[in-house]
């Protein structure tokens, strides 16, 4: 089996500097088992950046939860990290994750070797509120035409999720989910 097969965690965090403090609040609702962290934080500084990514690929590593850098491969590769989330270019020694938003990019990452997507936004999300949403069957067809494991995002819970999965999406990721903000 490649990485790019890999049995992917059908849970997953995405983090973002929103979160503050409640990050760590957050990581502890995660299942201890098929779970990961997408670590985002685009707009902290480089240096803090790391610093914050080390601490969480510490705790990913003691709890067996997988673990994405987002954007970064060197920081990716440093951390030993399951994979890269949309990194610039396509890395030749880790696999990737790329979040699609429309057809036209599904068919791109798939182009590209992407090991997992995220489909976003699938329902209204608080981050993005006045956001136009693709819907249920739209989300699905996006999905389909990667041919790789398929994660909803956008306004996504637990809860949410069995109706997906029977659409054929491999899991869910979220944000306030985590937080136990499930509003939108």
């Amino acid at each position: 089996m490649t990485d790019r097969q890999r049995p992917w965690p059908r849970a997953w965090l995405m983090t973002d500097e929103r979160m503050g403090e409640r990050l760590w609040e957050a990581i502890d609702r995660l299942p201890v088992k098929h779970s990961g962290i997408v670590f985002r934080h685009y707009r902290t500084p480089r240096k803090e950046r790391a610093v914050l990514a080390r601490r969480i690929a510490d705790i990913c590593h003691r709890r067996s939860l997988a673990l994405a850098i987002a954007a970064d491969v060197d920081l990716a590769r440093t951390l030993i990290a399951d994979l890269v989330h949309n990194p610039p270019e396509p890395p030749t020694d880790l696999p990737f994750s790329r979040s699609v938003h429309s057809l036209a990019e599904a068919e791109a990452a798939k182009t590209a070797g992407v090991a997992l997507v995220f489909v976003s936004p699938v329902f209204p999300t608080s981050s993005h509120p006045e956001g136009r949403t693709l819907g249920v069957t739209l989300a699905r067809r996006i999905a389909a035409a990667t041919g790789v494991p398929a994660i909803a995002l956008g306004g996504m819970t637990e809860d949410k999720f069995p109706q997906l999965k029977r659409k054929g999406f491999y899991g869910w990721a979220g944000i306030d989910a985590w937080l136990g903000e499930e509003r939108v």
